[in-house]
C-alpha cells in the first residue's frame, strides 16, 4: 500500500472534518463531498469566512480553523483532518492552520496540487493526500 493509500484510509477511519472552502451552494463540489461525507457518518465542521455564522448542510460555519477548533474544544471535540476546496496558491495558509490546531491530517482535493504544501504537511507529520476526492475514495473503499 502506498504512503498515499495509507493516509487516506487513515483519514477516512477519523469522523471528524473541518471542510476549509465549503460552499453553501448544493451545486458546488464541496457541497456535495461534505454532504455525502455527512450522510455516512462524518461530522462536517464548515470553514468559509465568506459563511461565517451561517449554517451549511446544518452546521454553524466558521470563518476559520482556529475559531471552528476552538468551539469544538468546549465540547472536548476536536478536528481530525481538513478537506481543502482552495485553489492550491491558498494552501499553505490552511496548512499552517490545520498544523496549528493539531489537526491529523490535510486532503487537497481531486485538482488541487501543491507540492510544497504537500511535503511540509507529511514533514510535520500530518496524514497528508493531494489531488483526490475524499468521496470518491470513501466510495472505493465501501466497495
Amino acid at each position: 500500500m502506498s504512503e498515499m493509500q495509507t493516509a487516506m484510509r487513515g483519514m477516512l477511519a477519523m469522523k471528524t472534518v473541518a471542510v476549509a472552502g465549503l460552499s453553501g451552494h448544493p451545486d458546488r463540489p464541496s457541497h456535495e463531498v461534505a454532504a455525502y461525507l455527512q450522510r455516512h457518518g462524518y461530522r462536517i465542521v464548515p470553514v468559509n469566512p465568506r459563511h461565517a455564522g451561517e449554517r451549511i448542510l446544518g452546521e454553524t460555519c466558521y470563518a476559520s480553523l482556529a475559531d471552528a477548533a476552538a468551539d469544538l474544544a468546549k465540547s472536548g471535540l476536536r478536528i481530525d483532518w481538513v478537506d481543502i476546496f482552495r485553489r492550491a496558491a491558498d494552501v499553505p495558509p490552511v496548512l499552517e492552520d490545520a498544523i496549528a490546531i493539531g489537526a491529523r491530517g490535510v486532503w487537497l482535493q481531486l485538482g488541487i496540487v501543491n507540492d510544497e504544501a504537500f511535503a511540509r504537511a507529511t514533514a510535520t507529520g500530518l496524514l497528508a493526500v493531494q489531488d483526490r476526492c475524499s468521496k470518491i475514495e470513501l466510495m472505493r473503499q465501501a466497495a
